[in-house]
């Protein structure tokens, strides 16, 4: 059997949406992008993946979670969406992406994580890392022209360590840890590390 059972559990994902953009000005993630918000491109790379459900988590801009609920009905994806609000989102991403994968099912068998403000994401790479996984990989992630990029998937063997994160380290020591267990998995497109800080950085 795979590690974690991946092949038995179902495979989520987790969209990580409650930073302030205070380098965009505020109101980043809802920000106007290709007929609808900046966070519609993250979501609906999600919203592609082999994952059961999406779960955004909220933190600073009120906003977010309207225009989550109406990508995913324009998706026809609303009975996928999961919403949960970090209230220490302050804090750092660490403690929301904690929030994040503690509101995962039990059974989850897996978590693909998400950034809110990476909207080119490219979703053929989605499945190899899935894959990878499933074959025993603790974690695996894109690579472009050699740096790592996201989303990174994490089989349920870490997801302990996931919930034991605070503060705005995010998942970085976790990743550091597994050193070259880690599985890059490479993809000719840059969309993996494209994010977007400030106005300027919105793609066409």
């Amino acid at each position: 059997m795979a590690t974690g059972g991946v092949k038995k559990q179902a495979l989520e994902a987790v969209v990580l949406a409650g930073g302030a953009g205070s380098r965009f000005g505020g109101g980043k993630l809802t920000a106007p992008w290709r007929g609808g918000a900046l966070i519609d491109g993250a979501l609906a790379a999600a919203f592609a993946a082999p994952v059961r459900s999406v779960t955004v988590v909220t933190g600073a801009d009120a906003n977010v979670e309207g225009a989550a609920r109406t990508l995913a009905e324009r998706l026809n994806q609303s009975s996928r969406l999961r919403m949960v609000h970090c209230r220490e989102h302050g804090a750092g991403m660490g403690h929301t992406l904690r929030t994040g994968i503690e509101a995962l099912p039990a059974d989850a068998g897996g978590a693909f994580v998400f950034l809110g403000d990476m909207p080119l994401i490219p979703t053929a790479v989605l499945a190899r890392l899935a894959d990878a996984v499933a074959a025993g990989a603790p974690a695996a992630a894109p690579s472009y022209e050699g740096r790592r990029g996201h989303p990174v998937l994490f089989s349920t063997a870490l997801l302990p360590q996931l919930r034991a994160l605070s503060g705005d380290q995010g998942a970085r020591d976790v990743l550091r840890a597994l050193s070259d267990r880690l599985v890059l998995v490479a993809t000719d497109d840059p969309g993996v590390l494209v994010d977007i800080d400030r106005p300027e950085d919105l793609p066409d």
